[in-house]
């Protein structure tokens, strides 16, 4: 080999040497592996991003099923109170008018008002002293007690279960 890049020959150099073209060929290779690597890893990239995305997507989504439900809850205890509500003023108005009622019945119970009520409407009249008639009663207590001695049986004062004990243990 020269040592000076010498040539021996007579004909002519050439105008791009084969070692240029072979590193060209090789740069080519490389820059088209790099181009290669570069769209694996955009791949890459773009799946990554794509798994970021459908995970904030599906957060956002839980977020609002957690919310709607949270929603619905308290709109059914909305409806309970309010039924509540309507049910406890229909029981005071339901007091009122019982308690009015009552009233009216304990003012109509006077004995004026009642002695009044069974002159005119029923046509009744207080008893004279010969319509009267007064009953004597002996001292004598008519209760007759029973001669029969009454003998009431631990049997029959305890329950099934403690029937069975005693059977068992002989009391």
């Amino acid at each position: 080999m020269p040592k000076y890049n010498y040539q021996y020959e007579t004909s002519p150099r050439k105008v791009k040497p084969e070692y240029e073209t072979k590193r060209k060929n090789n740069q080519r290779k490389r820059y088209e592996e790099q181009i290669k690597i570069n769209e694996k890893q955009k791949k890459e990239a773009m799946k990554l991003e794509k798994k970021k995305h459908n995970k904030n997507v599906a957060f956002i989504i839980a977020i609002f099923l957690i919310l709607l439900a949270v929603s619905y809850r308290s709109s059914l205890i909305n409806e309970k109170f309010s039924a509540i509500q309507k049910d406890k003023a229909t029981l005071s108005a339901l007091q009122k008018t019982n308690d009015q009622l009552e009233v009216s019945i304990e003012s109509s119970l006077n004995l004026k008002n009642v002695e009044e009520v069974a002159k005119e409407k029923l046509g009744m009249q207080k008893l004279e002293n010969e319509q009267k008639v007064y009953v004597n009663l002996d001292k004598k207590d008519y209760i007759e007690t029973s001669t029969e001695d009454i003998k009431i049986s631990k049997s029959e004062n305890t329950n099934w279960f403690m029937n069975i004990l005693n059977k068992i243990f002989g009391k």
